[in-house]
């Protein structure tokens, strides 16, 4: 079975947003060499294919635009923690 990826551009700005959440710049990340532009395209792809996207928007309305960490069950939890602690 095929998996559906949502919109690419919705899941690019909600990829960034979670990040900006967190107090990350992707784009800084990347100029800085800690994401490899490859990757930051895996994250984009990795959301498309999400479930937990109305969660996720859900977390991103009600966080008040702060947060240590990213949304529970996020799929780039890890990449972002780690992103995180380098900057």
């Amino acid at each position: 079975m095929r998996q559906h990826l949502g919109d690419p551009a919705r899941h690019f700005f909600m990829t960034r947003s979670v990040a900006k959440v967190m107090g990350l710049n992707l784009t800084e990340a990347i100029q800085a060499g800690d994401l490899d532009p490859t990757a930051y395209a895996g994250m984009v792809t990795a959301c498309r294919g999400c479930a937990l996207v109305e969660a996720c928007e859900e977390w991103l309305s009600g966080c008040g635009g702060c947060s240590p960490t990213p949304p529970p069950g996020c799929c780039n939890a890890a990449l972002l923690t780690r992103l995180q602690q380098v900057h």
